[in-house]
């Protein structure tokens, strides 16, 4: 008995000396269960959901995604839209910070072990401050979240009534999250034309996807010249991704009758606006996503595989990461051994991090597309724009999410979860520093 209980023991402390990652993976893996449990209870749908659809359904609001295989408004009861609400929080907050900020309210003190995972959350460095960080995320959120849902209160409660409350608070909290989910068939598309929405969603969603670092950097220092290397990087990484994307959009879909060509000329401005900011990791449209041309898609899924920044509700490679590997490539030409950037400087370090974390990523992306092509063959341009989608947490799609069979749900449900949570993993060991034993003599290989 003895035996037993003292090899019981070991195996917890096993599973407490669990890498950060490791254990981080496991907890959002729990939220998905208890999500999927949760969605699949009648009182949550009216009877077309199933153990299976609940089960994407969790997953992609957890990833804070917004793939969905039914209409969120008229497959769900408010009961289950609240639920799903409740998982793009969490998700798009992060668990541990919900966490750390309970053990707080209880007078609990957070432990070296909890630190950790809400360190790889986060996606920070460094233990000191996470406590404050976490705090700061909350309000910051909440705060935006609360905004939001007043303004878009302005256009659904005078037309759905009070229960357009409800929709103003569901909708401000997937676009604050960059879920994309949406309790309409066509998502947005119905108000393509219209500023509040126009204005507000994307605010929203721009806003989460900055990061709440540098949001509350700004709010902080409110200067230009005060701000953090990473802050500026972002902004104006952010900027010239949105006037890149809304651009290209407006003159690659100007005259396609599927999306734009219909429209008056301030709608189509309105929608090239839209769709070049909702791929920052968004996924809302408001126009018809599987009728632009296969350019306009390309466009699209480079937009979604960059995605947002660090610390941020968005996902995909992260923005200063591109802006890293394009520094990096600069440097090259000019024959630079170091970067510079709004006058600080960055070492080899940060380009070996940018360069195996887009690496993995690409990887993963062409993985996933490979794996998925084998059982929906002739449809390439639908599934890499699905599968690029689930990688960066974005949600919009050409289509096809309905019509995948339970081997495209479950490999979509994969990328999804690893799109979320994989980044963080590998900020873990890309963090992790180790001083090589054997050191071996220079060689040169022919690149080129």
């Amino acid at each position: 008995m003895m035996d037993a209980r003292f090899k019981n023991r070991l195996s917890w402390k096993k599973a407490l000396r669990m890498p950060a990652p490791a254990l981080l993976s496991l907890y959002y893996m729990a939220s998905i269960v208890l999500g999927a449990i949760l969605l699949w209870l009648p009182i949550s749908h009216h009877g077309d959901i199933g153990l299976s659809e609940a089960l994407f359904t969790s997953t992609s609001a957890v990833t804070v995604t917004g793939l969905a295989l039914a209409d969120t408004g008229a497959a769900f009861t408010v009961f289950g839209q609240a639920v799903i609400a409740a998982l793009i929080q969490l998700g798009g907050l992060g668990l541990m910070t919900f966490a750390v900020l309970l053990l707080g309210a209880l007078g609990i003190s957070v432990g070296m072990p909890q630190r950790l995972v809400l360190r790889e959350d986060l996606n920070q460095t460094s233990l000191s401050n996470l406590t404050y960080i976490a705090r700061m995320i909350l309000i910051i959120a909440v705060a935006c979240e609360a905004i939001g849902a007043a303004l878009l209160a302005l256009v659904f409660v005078p037309e759905f009534g009070w229960s357009g409350l409800w929709q103003a608070i569901f909708h401000s909290i997937s676009a604050f999250n960059n879920a994309g989910f949406a309790l309409h068939p066509d998502s947005l598309s119905q108000w393509v034309g219209n500023p509040i929405i126009n204005l507000v969603i994307p605010v929203l969603f721009i806003l989460g996807g900055l990061g709440f670092i540098v949001v509350g950097d700004v709010f902080r220092t409110r200067s230009w010249r005060k701000l953090t290397l990473h802050s500026k990087l972002m902004l104006v990484g952010t900027a010239v991704l949105i006037t890149w994307g809304s651009v290209m959009f407006g003159l690659l879909e100007w005259r396609n009758p599927e999306t734009l060509g219909h429209l008056s000329a301030a709608d189509k401005l309105w929608a090239s606006w839209f769709q070049g900011t909702t791929p920052r990791t968004a996924g809302f449209n408001t126009i018809e996503t599987g009728g632009m041309h296969d350019s306009t898609s390309m466009l699209t899924m480079t937009l979604m595989l960059v995605g947002g920044g660090s610390t941020s509700t968005a996902g995909g490679i992260k923005v200063t990461t591109l802006f890293v590997l394009l520094l990096a490539t600069v440097a090259f030409f000019r024959r630079q051994t170091t970067l510079h950037a709004f006058g600080r400087s960055l070492g080899v370090d940060e380009v070996m991090k940018v360069l195996a974390l887009t690496t993995i990523s690409m990887l993963l992306v062409l993985t996933g597309i490979f794996v998925m092509l084998i059982n929906h063959d002739g449809q390439f341009i639908d599934v890499a724009f699905e599968v690029t989608s689930a990688f960066g947490t974005v949600g919009l799609s050409r289509g096809i999410t309905g019509e995948l069979d339970g081997i495209g749900r479950g490999i979509i449900m994969v990328i999804m979860f690893v799109g979320r949570v994989g980044p963080l993993a590998i900020g873990f060991f890309l963090a992790t520093r180790s001083v090589p034993k054997v050191k071996y003599p220079a060689g040169q290989i022919y690149l080129g």
